[in-house]
């Protein structure tokens, strides 16, 4: 059995953790599977959404603890060369993609999980899902970024919180603290899903690409920079064909057909 689903409806790439035995645990050929499918995605001209899910009744359950992990030279395991070879290269290429990246919850998204899903641009979830950065309960720190982006989502006192605690956020509280864009019910995630992506797809690439790099370069800019940064991309923006076609559009009162160019 395949360990990720990849299938392509229109201009949405659906990507989907197919362990479900394991709740889809990762494994390092999970991995290497799913970085292989994101980095043809974004270099597919043909689709302008990805959508990362997952298979059964869980998002992620992180990493499989049972696969046989590196071993220092005194025998314990080594995790370090797990989150360098595996988890650290799938973050970067998540937040640098050029194309936006909705991960679909539905289901617990535990662990290192959950912070590959916040790594995504936008988060949707069903109403069962969840989310827990589990890792105290197993005396290790949050890894796949999670101490950077978590505190910048819901600030550190807080983030530091859920950490400690180790405690699964449900889907409605983790709506309202920000970790959750929109809400669906179990019955209709998947069409709610399919509807959403379908939008984002036929919306305005270029502009999509330069948001995301003026979103990214926000953190570590102050004002001034970013201001420039923001001049720059949106010259950029405004010599586009997606630009004289939303003006067009808007002017003739229809819907614009956006290329992402």
């Amino acid at each position: 059995m395949a360990e990720l689903l990849v299938e392509t409806a229109g201009a949405v790439r659906t990507l989907t953790l197919n362990r479900p035995a394991r709740l889809n645990a990762f494994t390092a050929s999970l991995h290497a599977e799913l970085r292989k499918a994101l980095a043809a995605a974004m270099e597919d001209e043909g689709v302008g959404v990805i959508v990362l899910t997952g298979s059964g009744r869980a998002f992620s359950s992180g990493q499989d603890l049972t696969e046989d992990l590196p071993r220092d030279a005194d025998g314990g395991i080594d995790l370090g060369p797990a989150l360098e070879r595996d988890y650290n290269p799938l973050i970067r290429q998540i937040v640098g993609a050029p194309k936006p990246i909705i991960a679909a919850l539905n289901g617990p998204a535990v662990g290192a999980a959950m912070n590959i899903a916040l790594a995504c641009d936008i988060v949707l979830a069903a109403r069962s899902a969840s989310l827990q950065e589990a890792f105290a309960r197993i005396a290790l720190i949050p890894d796949a970024g999670g101490t950077w982006i978590l505190p910048r989502l819901i600030g550190p006192k807080r983030a530091l919180a859920l950490m400690l605690t180790a405690e699964p956020v449900p889907a409605e509280e983790a709506l309202r603290l920000g970790l959750v864009y929109k809400l669906y019910e179990d019955a209709t995630f998947p069409e709610e899903v399919a509807a959403f992506a379908v939008r984002l797809a036929q919306g305005p690439g270029l502009a999509y690409r330069l948001m995301r790099e003026a979103v990214l370069a926000s953190s570590g800019n102050d004002l001034e920079t970013q201001l420039a940064l923001e001049a720059a991309l949106q010259r950029k923006a405004g010599v586009s064909l997606d630009f004289r076609e939303g003006v067009a559009a808007f002017l003739e009162k229809r819907t614009p057909r956006f290329k992402g160019r």
